[in-house]
């Protein structure tokens, strides 16, 4: 196995049109009720798959009809499911996506067994088959944020694996408190620019950087958005704009990037190519509805980046 994706899976309930709540008691009728994975983790590890990346789950879903639709769906995807644990004393993480004609979102969202995964639930023995660790949604999962997180994160580097982080927005403002115990474990950190401000406290990327590399981490990706991405070491540092395509959907962008970046390092390839080989699936990401419709494979994403240079 290539990459280990652990953190937080969801079953997204997405439907449209929705322009205003029905009163109490009544009806409306909507175009499309869909029903898609998603979660950071999840996100993630099965853009890698299609990406051509051998990739396995580890995380923690209901024994309700949500959890079978993950477990079965990554299975048939080809997925290494080994990793993630069913649980009964709570119902798997979901959103209620209501989108409303002109693509503006609404969320309703349950924590459920996200909010459960613990040190207990991780099985080093499916980790060590790994090449490298990726942990996703740190802030969503309550009982393994912090000082559990970092002990996993340390036990992987004893055993020779890389590790890798990326972040979900902290609704509850804890931030550096929560993360910090886990920074010096990592070899790879791929936040968002604003989650990466409110833990550093920092403003311009190159601060950033500067402030989470002085934890030991090796390498500090910043995914900015519509800016592109910065990403930096102790001896360089590189922006890449983004590859410009028609916007449909921007969810799930982020851990696509996070995708292509792992993708490269799997493949060993040079740190500054898999910044840029993460833009480019995540421009991919961007042009289907939903979190993974729009990832391409290997070749077709190669082939996507050489029509820019040429």
């Amino acid at each position: 196995m290539d990459v280990l994706c652990l953190g937080i899976f969801v079953a997204d309930v997405v439907a449209k049109p929705i322009e205003k709540m029905p009163d109490k008691g009544k009806l409306v009728l909507v175009d499309t009720l869909e029903l898609h994975t998603g979660g950071c983790a999840s996100n993630t590890g099965y853009a890698l798959s299609k990406l051509g990346i051998s990739t396995g789950l580890m995380g923690k879903v209901g024994t309700d009809g949500f959890g079978d639709f993950f477990v079965n769906y990554m299975n048939d995807a080809g997925l290494d499911i080994r990793g993630i644990k069913r649980t009964s004393t709570s119902n798997t993480s979901a959103t209620m996506v209501m989108v409303s004609s002109d693509g503006e979102r609404t969320f309703f969202h349950y924590l459920g067994a996200n909010a459960e995964l613990c040190y207990e639930d991780i099985n080093f023995d499916i980790i060590k088959d790994a090449k490298i660790l990726h942990i996703a949604g740190t802030f969503l999962m309550p009982a393994f944020d912090g000082e559990a997180s970092a002990k996993v994160l340390k036990k992987a580097q004893e055993m020779g694996i890389k590790t890798s982080l990326d972040t979900a927005w902290d609704s509850k403002g804890n931030w550096m408190r929560i993360i910090e115990p886990c920074l010096q474990y990592l070899d790879i950190f791929m936040p968002s620019i604003e989650e990466a401000r409110m833990i550093t406290g920092k403003q311009e990327p190159k601060d950033i950087a500067e402030a989470l590399l002085s934890y030991g981490i090796k390498i500090v990706s910043l995914k900015m958005g519509e800016n592109g991405s910065y990403t930096r070491t102790h001896d360089w540092e590189l922006h890449l704009p983004i590859y410009k395509v028609e916007s449909v959907d921007a969810t799930g962008a982020g851990d696509a990037y996070a995708a292509g970046f792992l993708a490269g390092v799997a493949k060993g390839w040079d740190y500054k190519d898999c910044a840029k080989f993460g833009n480019a699936v995540g421009a991919c990401c961007v042009t289907a509805i939903g979190a993974t419709a729009g990832i391409r494979s290997m070749k077709e994403t190669l082939d996507f980046m050489a029509k820019f240079e040429n």
